[in-house]
């Protein structure tokens, strides 16, 4: 049930962002790091109008001693991969008209994710 929930608001997520093609999620995870895990779906990756790449992905975050299970968080991201640059331009559905474009830095996920996306051969 929570599967079919995931693949239906990403559909919705990708709609509102382009074009969406039909197709299965297919999750990708990039190494795990003490900040937690996170996904990216292989059949999301698109270039967009401006030459660079968007993609639909997941996080989650690592479980601190103590605390519950933390419910995770999907994001559209837009990857510059000539500059490794990335903004989320999708949070949970939200749009975030005026994201900043940011540098990874030291985020092991996220250099992973750009790397993986940045990787990826497009199709024309």
């Amino acid at each position: 049930m929570t599967r079919r929930l995931i693949v239906l608001f990403a559909a919705l997520v990708l709609a509102w962002a382009g074009p969406v093609w039909a197709g299965p999620v297919e999750w990708v995870e990039v190494p795990p790091s003490e900040a937690g895990q996170q996904w990216w779906d292989r059949g999301s990756v698109r270039a967009d109008g401006t030459g660079m790449r968007t993609v639909l992905s997941r996080f989650t975050p690592a479980v601190v001693d103590g605390e519950s299970a933390r419910q995770g968080s999907l994001y559209v991201m837009q990857i510059d991969c000539a500059q490794q640059l990335y903004r989320d331009k999708q949070v949970n559905g939200i749009p975030r008209f005026r994201a900043d474009w940011q540098a990874a830095g030291s985020d092991d996920l996220i250099v992973s994710v750009i790397n993986a996306v940045c990787d990826v051969p497009l199709s024309s």
